[in-house]
């Protein structure tokens, strides 16, 4: 079995709690989050901590369900004990630097880190390469939602004086997007800052972003997403191949389901920093190796 726990329990980390419950090849050992004495009817009998170390069973490896910025600090914290690391860092122009930073702390304490393990960066990220190597010249066009976007969601969350917040990604195709921020602003702040600091974030900053104060943000919330990858590119020197991928999901769900298979690949690689492309596909999956292959291939 492996031993595996949950670092942050939000959205994310309530969707891995069912993943992992759901896996014949886990067991949860543990859940750290920012106050172990708040204990939800799930967790009940569960053992809570504020610091991983304080986990009776050390676990094989943690579930980062983190917001994304916080990410490269417990990543360090958790390899440093040894302990394997997945999480769904989603920065795409820091994944790299995230990688380089962390590769050589997974390597000298012997673990592995498995980075940006949700489903885009991750499984779309699969896709994608799987696209370029069957059209090696071509444009790739990956077009999200419409949906609820997590990452751009604890993005807004973050600012001060936001109380409640959602960020929706509309397609406007070619892969770009429009960004749909709804907020409750707390008593004595300026929504006109907000706004304004909300569109100045990395997160927002590349793309058209409205902001809009509401009364209520719950009334507005739904997780469902999806995305919609289309190539069109060149096999050897025949034009015209086009290739598309699309999918409408349950954005926590499918991050969670993507995260417990990376954490159980995490267990089959060398120590070191790995992105999801740089892992055998079939380490991913449960099950028998030659029945994986006499079912797939």
């Amino acid at each position: 079995m492996i031993k595996a726990a949950i670092v942050g329990y939000g959205n994310i980390g309530k969707s891995v709690l069912e993943a992992i419950s759901a896996a014949a090849d886990f067991e949860l050992v543990g859940v750290v989050r920012r106050n172990p004495a708040n204990v939800p009817a799930e967790l009940a009998g569960m053992q809570l901590a504020s610091d991983i170390a304080d986990l009776s069973v050390r676990p094989d490896v943690a579930i980062l369900c983190t917001p994304t910025r916080s990410v490269p600090d417990f990543a360090k914290h958790c390899l440093e004990l040894g302990i394997n690391t997945v999480d769904s860092y989603d920065i795409h122009s820091s994944i790299w630097d995230l990688k380089c930073t962390i590769d050589p702390i997974a390597k000298a304490h012997k673990a592995v880190s498995v980075h940006s393990a949700g489903w885009d960066p991750g499984s779309d990220s699969i896709v994608r390469a799987l696209m370029l190597a069957a059209a090696p010249k071509g444009i790739t066009y990956t077009n999200f939602g419409p949906g609820m976007s997590m990452g751009h969601t604890v993005a807004v969350k973050a600012v001060e004086g936001v109380r409640k917040a959602l960020s929706v990604t509309i397609p406007l195709g070619t892969s770009i997007h429009r960004r749909m921020v709804y907020v409750e602003v707390e008593k004595g702040y300026s929504f006109d800052e907000i706004a304004k600091k909300v569109k100045q974030d990395p997160y927002f900053v590349h793309d058209e972003t409205h902001v809009i104060e509401v009364a209520d943000v719950d009334a507005l919330l739904d997780m469902g997403h999806g995305v919609n990858m289309v190539r069109k590119g060149v096999s050897g020197s025949t034009q015209n191949q086009l290739f598309e991928f699309n999918m409408k999901i349950n954005n926590p769900a499918l991050t969670a389901q993507i995260l417990v298979g990376a954490a159980r690949a995490s267990l089959k690689q060398a120590p070191g920093a790995y992105t999801m492309i740089e892992i055998p596909l079939i380490d991913l999956l449960y099950g028998d190796r030659e029945a994986l292959i006499r079912q797939l291939v």
